[in-house]
């Protein structure tokens, strides 16, 4: 049944940036990886942001560490031509700008030297003393995981983490220390505890933040506002209502210049592991018992312990892995994977990855959810779609059983908003029953995930920041299929570039009577905007 259109029913909802949000206490940010290419593109435009919002104290200071041989002047200008590059929109007025770059001071230090450490301890509290900052210390490792437990027992050695004096509850003044990970938080679920052991050597659980910048997304943030704030929504998320949920992480792009690590971890490790089992468990939540960080935490925790773990034979069931061929994309030829710069002629990582999983509780017994994650495809999206059941067929407008279902569409980037796709009479006729679509979109921009997630590490707010118990359960469910695809059990599928994966994952739900519905950025004239693929 083709859709169409009744009318615009459409409606838009404003959101003002961080509104009530406090300012973040007085404190240095101490960045290793300073020159790297996650700092240029993210870190400095985060944090420019944040200042012009005035969401950063007086009391502030950047030091940034890394081997090459800067000195204070050249490493600011280093981040006026980073943010001129990634960020031109979030640059300030002169006065402004020149004051935050005032801010920013640079020392150069070898992460692999352990002599390179005392200088930058010196430095540290040097800075502390003369900005009038008292010792709250936001150390972030933006660089190779290899390096974090090193980098962690050498900020002990040099006494960085040595606070002195046991805080005292409530005292904004009290000394606190926090260091921020960025994923991939172990290549497996061994790896992974030998890392969170070396990390707790010096750092409590509370004082790690491990970054997922999918969950410093607004409309992934707002999964647990449009639930739990609407009668509409929650009394119907369950078993009974809902047939599957759909979860699509696509992306158009190539490896680009991430090839050295992305050739040994794939699509799995690199997007399954982490963001995509994010979006299960914010989906899958139950209700928290009150609005406290680690009650909402406990609950996804509690997804992933009722998440079905797949024996390595039945991940041929359950699990389609792909890998992009050349093809062509808005016109022009795009080489395959394993021609680009820096990957094996012969590389077998998967880049594209499907799968159907199922959570064993009683809200969602029996309910399939389908993942899908995959460089160089069709569109770049990430939307989750929940298809409700069918009405009963034999109704008078439904003797053949003709309707298509209700879809529920969570549009997560680059469009941000919620579709509602329900069944109308078709003005004009007696009895024709087709699809209308009901769009709220985001109108105001958002704050980057970026800086949200700062923002909070900065107040030392850990809701939106990734548990030690949540990665360790991650890999468990992760490791059997990573065990079948190193075995080669799994066939390695090939697919074109610029399409939706290999054929045999459009397949994937049609066992259980689906199919992959389209995304929202799909156009109507491509002829899949409400069409099953």
């Amino acid at each position: 049944m083709t859709d169409v259109r009744t009318g615009p029913i459409q409606s838009t909802f404003n959101s003002t940036p961080q509104t009530g949000m406090q300012q973040a206490p007085e404190h240095l940010f101490i960045l290793f990886g300073a020159t790297g290419d996650l700092a240029r593109r993210k870190l400095y435009p985060a944090l420019l942001r944040l200042w012009n919002e005035k969401r950063l104290p007086n009391k502030f200071a950047l030091l940034g560490i890394a081997r090459r041989p800067y000195h204070h002047d050249s490493f600011r200008e280093q981040i006026r031509q980073a943010i001129e590059e990634f960020a031109p929109s979030a640059m300030p007025v002169a006065g402004d700008w020149q004051a935050f770059l005032e801010r920013a001071y640079y020392c150069s230090a070898d992460a692999t030297k352990p002599e390179d450490f005392p200088a930058v301890a010196s430095l540290v509290k040097k800075l502390e003393a003369e900005q009038g900052i008292p010792t709250h210390r936001l150390f972030y490792l933006a660089m190779a995981p290899e390096l974090f437990a090193p980098v962690a027992d050498q900020l002990q050695a040099s006494g960085l983490t040595d606070l002195g004096d046991a805080p005292v509850e409530n005292d904004r003044q009290a000394p606190w220390k926090r260091l921020i990970i960025e994923k991939p938080f172990g290549r497996d679920r061994t790896s992974a505890e030998i890392l969170n052991q070396a990390l707790r050597r010096v750092f409590a659980e509370t004082e790690i933040f491990r970054i997922d910048h999918y969950l410093g997304k607004e409309m992934v943030q707002n999964i647990e506002v449009l639930r739990f704030a609407n009668a509409l929504f929650e009394p119907i998320w369950n078993h009974r209502n809902i047939a599957s949920v759909q979860i699509t992480s696509s992306e158009t792009v190539g490896v680009e210049e991430r090839a050295a690590y992305y050739d040994k971890a794939g699509a799995l490790r690199d997007m399954v592991q982490n963001h995509v089992l994010q979006m299960v468990m914010m989906m899958a939540m139950e209700p928290p018992s009150r609005l406290k960080v680690e009650a909402i935490r406990d609950e996804k925790v509690k997804v992933l312990r009722s998440l079905r773990t797949l024996k390595e034979e039945e991940v041929y069931q359950h699990v389609v892995r792909g890998q992009y061929r050349g093809g062509s994309m808005w016109g022009q030829a795009v080489q395959s994977y394993r021609k680009e710069p820096g990957v094996q002629p012969q590389s077998s990582t998967e880049t594209f990855v499907a799968a159907r999983l199922f959570i064993d509780n009683f809200r969602w017994t029996g309910v399939p959810f389908y993942l899908r994650t995959g460089k160089r495809m069709a569109t770049k999206a990430t939307e989750i779609v929940v298809q409700f059941h069918n009405m009963p067929n034999h109704l008078y407008f439904n003797p053949e059983g003709q309707l298509q279902p209700n879809l529920l569409s969570i549009q997560v980037s680059p469009k941000e908003g919620i579709s509602i796709r329900i069944n109308a009479k078709q003005p004009g006729t007696d009895a024709v029953v087709v699809p209308v679509v009901m769009d709220f979109c985001q109108q105001t921009e958002s704050p980057e995930a970026y800086e949200r997630l700062l923002l909070d590490a900065m107040h030392g707010d850990a809701t939106f920041f990734t548990r030690w118990d949540e990665v360790q359960l991650a890999w468990k469910f992760v490791d059997p299929i990573a065990d079948a695809f190193t075995d080669h059990r799994l066939p390695l599928e090939p697919y074109a570039a610029g399409t939706w994966g290999p054929a045999v994952a459009t397949q994937l739900p049609v066992a259980e009577g689906y199919q992959w519905w389209p995304l929202s950025t799909q156009t109507h004239e491509e002829g899949l905007l409400h069409e099953p693929i």
